[in-house]
């Protein structure tokens, strides 16, 4: 259940990530709310899976899944390239996260 939790953190995390984009320095209140509640949630969550696993495997996952996830989505929402090599170390970090949930 921690590591569904976890998931759902990291999810969280991409949302506040990405609306921090649309939200233009604060300045637009429907934005802005849903960022501070996806910021607030992904915490939340983030403390509730800390309960049963390790802060280090924890917190590398939930910045992890947060990295990946703002990354991809930046080159869909937003134009930012995609090459190979970016590509690719978005693929070694994706395999830091099954790593660690392996060993875990």
């Amino acid at each position: 259940m921690a590591w569904t939790i976890l998931f759902i953190a990291g999810l969280l995390e991409i949302g506040w990530a990405i609306g921090l984009k649309f939200t233009e320095g604060f300045t637009r209140l429907v934005p802005s709310a849903l960022t501070g509640l996806c910021m607030v949630g992904s915490i939340v969550l983030l403390g509730l899976a800390l309960k049963t696993l390790p802060v280090g495997t924890a917190y590398a996952v939930w910045t992890g899944i947060g990295t990946v996830g703002t990354a991809i989505l930046g080159v869909v929402l937003f134009g930012e390239p995609a090459t190979a090599l970016r590509l690719a170390c978005i693929g070694l970090i994706v395999a830091g996260i099954v790593g660690l949930r392996v060993v875990t």
